[in-house]
């Protein structure tokens, strides 16, 4: 049966509208001015883009600051979502203003508005239904908009979150990496009624050894021997639309796909709540990485998330392919490091320099825009002024001369607008020193190193 001819039940649709209504309340409250920030690039339906068997509509995000061969990342939203709503009201298009990649919104052009996971069709490579049309999509955005086919990727929300696990496991030939937030394995939401829910997965009451997920992957596209996409996988302890049992059972699946053991290599928490493990490399691309949150319902992506995708995605730069590097900015003359005080993310707060620790506070990107990012490229380095004496603090990122840095040969770090160099006041070592701009004078004061 086509997705364009599908019916739905009135119960699958009332389960569906559940599932969308708290990532859209959550969704709602990402934005402030992120999503609509200053720029001539606006969303564009199109269409004629394949033969869609899913009937989806498809729209593209394509910044003004895309380079000649952008990255891709398709973005897929929630049940009773679109694809205009969850570029408004998500931070990936801002992301894509300052990182310079395409995004691709699919549409769920049906009742309900939720992506096809359950049919036979939609698990398995070019099968038809949902995940080949926007398989289309993304052959026509690297093909008609000189696209980089090495660099696509895939995330979404709840049914996008499944659609995300479908459609890695469907084309690996097409995906780079993808992130899931609130999703279910590949083929959990299976079914033969032609039902598009599926209770026992979405009340993680369907659990298998990660060899027998594994292979559920692996047989999607059978003779497949290429690399298999990365996995960044997110839920909420507290989710009762789609269990956190499937956060687990997530893990052992992708795990398994990409040969790395199920006992992770590095934990940590990177901010108050979040449990995050990586498997198979303690890098910020491991093959998989797994982020529980605390106390969290089916309500995410919640702010600041999406730039930790992207930083895994490596569209930041960090992957190697922007000439970008993450690390602490150490303060040579003082042996410490340059630091937000109190793991702070309100804007104008005053930097400092303090006993490096490997926090959060004080990992720091350098960006090919010339930006230097904190909190996963959610906050960047701004100069307050355009004097002596002018503060260097944390603010939103709006790619502004005031948030563009020249990192120098002979150590210095020079602010773009003005040339004033990055300065620790009165040359002290003390921790708590505040960083602010400076006529450079090439004190050890002034001398910085990144990494």
């Amino acid at each position: 049966m086509s997705r364009k001819s599908k019916k739905r039940s009135v119960r699958d649709l009332l389960v569906a509208l559940l599932m969308a209504v708290a990532p859209l309340v959550a969704a709602l409250g990402l934005t402030g001015a992120s999503a609509t920030t200053a720029s001539a690039a606006s969303l564009n339906e199109v269409t004629g883009f394949g033969s869609n068997p899913g009937n989806l509509r498809m729209y593209v995000y394509k910044p003004d600051s895309a380079p000649a061969r952008p990255a891709v990342l398709v973005a897929v939203h929630y049940c009773t979502g679109t694809g205009p709503t969850f570029h408004a009201n998500t931070e990936f298009a801002r992301l894509a203003d300052q990182y310079g990649f395409i995004v691709v919104y699919p549409d769920a052009n049906v009742s309900g508005q939720c992506f096809d996971v359950s049919s036979s069709q939609a698990l398995e490579h070019d099968g038809g239904s949902d995940p080949t049309s926007i398989a289309q999509m993304v052959r026509y955005t690297v093909q008609n908009m000189n696209a980089d086919a090495g660099r696509v990727y895939v995330t979404g929300a709840s049914s996008g979150a499944m659609t995300t696990n479908v459609l890695l496991g469907d084309y690996p030939d097409l995906f780079k990496a993808g992130a899931a937030f609130s999703g279910v394995p590949f083929g959990c939401f299976a079914t033969t009624n032609g039902s598009g829910w599926n209770s026992d997965c979405a009340n993680g009451q369907i659990t298998k050894t990660p060899q027998e997920w594994g292979d559920l992957v692996r047989g999607a596209y059978p003779g497949y021997t290429g690399p298999r996409p990365r996995m960044q996988l997110w839920h909420g302890t507290a989710d009762t639309t789609l269990s956190y049992v499937n956060f687990g059972e997530e893990t052992k699946q992708w795990t398994n796909v990409l040969g790395a053991s199920q006992t992770p290599v590095f934990a940590d928490s990177p901010q108050s709540g979040w449990a995050r493990t990586r498997y198979g490399s303690t890098g910020a691309q491991a093959p998989v990485e797994a982020i529980s949150v605390q106390g969290a319902g089916h309500t995410l992506p919640a702010a600041g998330m999406a730039a930790r995708v992207i930083a895994f995605f490596g569209l930041d730069g960090s992957d190697g392919t922007g000439g970008t590097s993450t690390g602490p900015v150490h303060a040579t003359g003082s042996g410490k490091c340059l630091d937000v005080p109190g793991f702070s993310r309100t804007n104008g707060v005053q930097t400092q320099i303090w006993d490096c620790n490997g926090g959060t506070n004080q990992t720091w990107t350098s960006t090919s825009a010339k930006q230097l990012t904190v909190y996963g490229g959610a906050k960047c380095l701004d100069a307050t002024g355009t004097a002596a004496g002018a503060a260097v603090a944390i603010r939103d990122c709006n790619g502004g001369t005031n948030q563009q840095w020249n990192i120098n040969s002979n150590g210095t770090i020079t602010s773009a607008r003005s040339g004033l160099c990055l300065d620790v006041t009165g040359a002290s070592t003390a921790n708590g020193a505040a960083v602010e701009l400076w006529n450079c004078n090439g004190g050890s004061n002034q001398q910085w190193r990144l990494g």
